[in-house]
């Protein structure tokens, strides 16, 4: 194999393993809140071509109160 492409190969691998080791302790884009009644989940999804999106929901802990978000408004 080329020195070349050996060289790059591992310039790539080097390049990846560092963006890798920076990512790990990056902190969220939005602070949690500390709400003892809610979960937030949060969902983090990257293209890789630029684009994406950060969508955060608030679900509550309560089984009951979550069930209800299921239920249509016009239901009793």
């Amino acid at each position: 194999m080329n020195l070349f492409i050996a060289s790059l190969i591992f310039a790539i691998c080097a390049m990846a393993a560092l963006v890798a080791w920076v990512a790990r302790d990056r902190s969220p884009l939005v602070e949690e809140e500390d709400d003892p009644d809610h979960h937030v989940l949060r969902s983090d999804y990257q293209s890789g071509m630029g684009g994406g999106s950060v969508t955060t929901w608030k679900v509550p802990k309560d089984p009951d109160a979550y069930a209800r978000l299921f239920v249509p408004k016009d239901k009793d």
